[in-house]
């Protein structure tokens, strides 16, 4: 038979005259559906196709600015390609287009030559330094071409320099050059009141008495070619010629002369 024990004595009841025990706190009421889990870290994995990106507000603006950066850094990708494409066939049709007309055409440069100088005012022997001289030229232009002509525009310059002094300068007069053309061109280059340095009056007396006086002629003129009935764009024509006379009078003879030329595009 089972002893009984009275309540009093049992160990789970606490005497209220005990204060050195501490009251047990009120267990919750378990739920079976719900269970408690313990404290403690967990890590919740959210399946892929669940999952939505979203910028955080602050980051809206910078996220559109950049989505239209992009498009128009695809516009401009775009339309560079474009043009590099456009230029890639102008380029191999003008080759095309340049080729056939030298093989028709088949042109050949002009041909420059000074053949006289007549200068006038210019008195080595004056004690004065003050000069003006005329100096009249005469340039030989030479059309070789069977079918092209040359159109020489009116917007020329001509220059006569001793070393580094400007004697004279004038303008070429302009005119039309048919096919298979010589023209003989004139013009009268002035310098009024130029005033020579001591230095250059004795060297231009030097180089009279040795009968060698070099001289500079530049002529820049602008020209069209016609090929067939085109006209072409405005080109340059450049002439340099290193001329060396034996006196400065109207009756000088030219004792050596060098003459180079070039072609540009006239801007």
């Amino acid at each position: 038979m089972a002893d009984r024990i009275h309540p009093r004595d049992s160990p789970l009841t606490m005497s209220p005259n005990d204060s050195s025990e501490m009251p047990l706190k009120p267990i919750p009421p378990f739920s079976p559906e719900k269970p408690v889990p313990p404290p403690g870290t967990y890590v919740i994995q959210i399946p892929k196709d669940q999952v939505y990106r979203v910028p955080p507000p602050e980051n809206t603006r910078r996220f559109q600015q950049y989505a239209l950066r992009k498009s128009d850094r695809g516009w401009c990708r775009s339309c560079f390609c474009w043009f590099l494409l456009l230029l890639a066939v102008f380029v191999v049709l003008f080759g095309i287009t340049g080729a056939a007309l030298y093989l028709v055409y088949k042109p050949e440069s002009p041909k420059y030559n000074v053949t006289s100088f007549a200068i006038k005012g210019i008195n080595v022997s004056s004690p004065t330094p003050t000069i003006s001289p005329v100096i009249d030229v005469t340039v030989r232009a030479e059309n070789p071409n069977d079918k092209v002509g040359i159109y020489y525009g009116k917007d020329s310059s001509a220059t006569v320099y001793y070393s580094d002094v400007l004697l004279g300068n004038g303008a070429i007069p302009a005119f039309y050059q048919p096919s298979n053309n010589v023209t003989v061109l004139k013009a009268a280059l002035k310098g009024p009141g130029i005033e020579l340095t001591s230095s250059v009056l004795k060297a231009l007396r030097n180089g009279e008495k040795n009968g060698k006086v070099p001289l500079r002629l530049t002529v820049e003129i602008p020209v069209k070619l016609k090929v067939g009935s085109v006209k072409t764009w405005a080109l340059s024509v450049k002439v340099r010629c290193d001329v060396t006379v034996d006196k400065l009078t109207s009756k000088a003879k030219i004792v050596s002369k060098d003459c180079d030329y070039s072609w540009t595009p006239w801007w």
